[in-house]
């Protein structure tokens, strides 16, 4: 008699595909960009800044810029990214009091800094006369620290907004991410005014 034989097969599970870890979230990764390019923005215009330095021939020059004022508005918008991180972990905390608390500080911190800017401005222009039209220097100034002005302003408006949707429950410790990228952004404008502070008001003068 022919002996029959029979082989057993054994299948394996097949693993599940390899996905690369993703770092970031798209719409992380959009904010990313934008903030890059803002670096590249800002960065034109402090090195326009620079290499016009020392080229005026009339006044005013950099030396009317009042330090005393500029560093006190820059304690309140330094001061504000420690407020917008502190609203950003209670948001993640659940603590929606705190949330509200720590970010209308932000918002007023940001208020502070905007009207100091308008102090210094009315000052400059009713006091010592210094236009964006009078000379290379109020030209370059007014553009630079303007632009980041309005940064700023935006800042507080997306602020703003942003208060308004955790009031309203569209924005919670679940649903985070417009909170964070907010912050992001208003810890981005402080770390450009730190650049911008050092250029124009130490090294500058």
């Amino acid at each position: 008699m022919a002996e029959t034989s029979s082989e057993t097969v054994v299948r394996l599970p097949v693993p599940p595909p390899i996905e690369p870890e993703q770092w970031l979230s798209p719409v992380q990764w959009g904010v990313v960009s934008f903030l890059v390019s803002e670096v590249a923005f800002f960065g034109t215009l402090i090195a326009t800044y620079v290499s016009l330095l020392g080229r005026e021939q009339s006044g005013p020059t950099p030396a009317v810029l009042s330090l005393p004022l500029v560093i006190g508005t820059t304690v309140c918008l330094l001061a504000s990214s420690l407020t917008a991180h502190l609203a950003e972990r209670a948001l993640r905390g659940g603590s929606k009091s705190a949330f509200v608390l720590w970010w209308s500080a932000t918002i007023a911190l940001g208020v502070v800094f905007l009207a100091g800017t308008a102090y210094e401005w009315n000052e400059l222009i009713t006091v010592h006369g210094l236009t964006i039209s009078r000379n290379v220097f109020g030209s370059t100034y007014y553009t630079l620290v303007g632009f980041h002005a309005l940064h700023v302003t935006a800042g507080v408006v997306l602020l703003l907004v942003i208060l308004g949707l955790v009031v309203r429950g569209q924005v919670t410790a679940g649903r985070p991410v417009a909170a964070e990228m907010t912050s992001w952004y208003w810890h981005f404008v402080d770390v450009v005014w730190v650049v911008v502070f050092t250029v124009v008001y130490l090294v500058g003068r």
